[in-house]
């Protein structure tokens, strides 16, 4: 089997969220196998298992230490890669389960949002060449020089099969979850949003750094550096997906492709003498509490202080809250918003921002800030205006 193509598939913990979906994902795996195929599966937790960990975690101490809550974490994809490897044993396909560490995963040395560094698949070939599927835990790496186990933030598993795929030279990767590809908006707020059946790597990254849930957007990027194949997948839905393609699809288009947002976003305020010695104060401020620098969505100096304006899970929001209850010099700045996101095709038409606070406004929600990038507008309203916003932006896309 050593010249039959390698196919990365990833599922997401919807996929697997009962021993019954985790059979059927098995039957799936071993008709792939039967037709040849050389297959790698990374596999999430089952279901809310990650959240159930955390919330375990929080009700034995307030400040889990971080290297003991990756250790705990990471045994959720392990649950799965097991239990998979014993589905496709009953169904006579030969498999093998490997942790990040036993596959190569490398990261760096930081604790819940580490990043990768190197894969090193030397037992993943062997194992393929000796007609095995192999179960890979997504979400979770080792640190080469101190040997800790370390995890790649919530949507790793994305990250992780991408990385695989490309160490690998795969034929394809394939995202697998319970929704219908790439949608222009979140289906679950807006019922009729439609499935994007082609993307562009540019227009992607920015819909997922902007909120889209159907990918972390790290995983994107490393997609597009390492020019991997990569389709996003309905696990079983028709035989339609969302190839994502290297090259633009339209030029200049300015039309709008989808409306994303962020559900929870927190204001930091630092004071300083300029925004160098802001960031540093707050770096120094996450180092000291052994927290991963989040996703920085804008910052600003005035007035001997700066304001951080930061997205991250859940999990990391809380934890820096309650770092915030002790000094003086960092504090929230006011109450957690949202964003509401537009991506378009081709880059932004200048008068975007206009017309999309025109429409909030129609609808009575009031924006207080916004960020533009190449693709995207990116707003800020209150947290209990998101889904009305989400709502009444994606009369725009439906213009395009």
């Amino acid at each position: 089997m050593t010249n039959h193509p390698i196919i990365v598939q990833k599922y997401g913990g919807a996929c697997l969220e009962t021993p019954a979906k985790l059979r059927a994902v098995a039957k799936n795996l071993a008709d792939l196998h039967g037709r040849g195929k050389r297959v790698v599966v990374v596999v999430s937790a089952m279901g809310k298992t990650t959240d159930q960990l955390i919330e375990m975690a929080y009700q034995v101490s307030p400040r889990p230490n971080r290297r003991e809550l990756d250790m705990l974490l990471t045994t959720g994809e392990r649950i799965s890669m097991s239990l998979m490897s014993m589905a496709l044993a009953d169904l006579g396909v030969p498999a093998i389960s490997f942790t990040g560490s036993q596959a190569g995963v490398m990261t760096d040395a930081s604790h819940s949002a580490a990043r990768i560094v190197d894969v090193r698949p030397l037992r993943v070939r062997e194992e393929l060449d000796r007609g095995r599927i192999v179960v890979l835990a997504g979400f979770q790496g080792v640190n080469p020089a101190t040997r800790e186990i370390t995890t790649l933030g919530r949507g790793g598993s994305d990250t992780t099969a991408v990385a695989m795929a490309a160490a690998l030279q795969a034929e394809r990767c394939e995202i697998i979850k319970e929704v219908d590809g790439v949608c222009s908006a979140d289906p679950r707020i807006v019922p009729d949003a439609r499935p994007i059946r082609r993307l562009d790597f540019a227009a992607l990254s920015e819909m997922c750094f902007w909120g889209a849930k159907v990918l972390h957007f790290r995983s994107v990027e490393l997609a597009q550096v390492q020019d991997v194949p990569l389709v996003l997948k309905q696990w079983g839905g028709t035989e339609h997906a969302t190839q994502v393609t290297k090259e633009v699809l339209t030029m200049e288009s300015g039309k709008v492709l989808a409306v994303n947002s962020i559900d929870r976003i927190e204001h930091v305020e630092i004071d300083c003498s300029d925004l160098h010695h802001g960031f540093e104060k707050f770096a120094q401020h996450m180092a000291h509490n052994s927290l991963s620098w989040p996703q920085l969505l804008a910052s600003r100096f005035a007035a001997g202080k700066t304001s951080m304006t930061v997205a991250c899970d859940a999990e990391w929001l809380d934890a820096l809250l309650r770092t915030l209850e002790g000094p003086d010099d960092l504090r929230l700045q006011r109450e957690a918003s949202s964003s509401v996101s537009l991506t378009c095709f081709g880059g932004v038409s200048s008068d975007l921002p206009f017309r999309a606070l025109q429409v909030l406004a129609q609808h009575g929600i009031v924006a207080d800030n916004y960020v533009l990038s190449p693709h995207s507008v990116s707003l800020f309203v209150p947290a209990e205006s998101r889904e009305a916003a989400v709502k009444a932006l994606h009369e725009l896309v439906q213009q395009a």
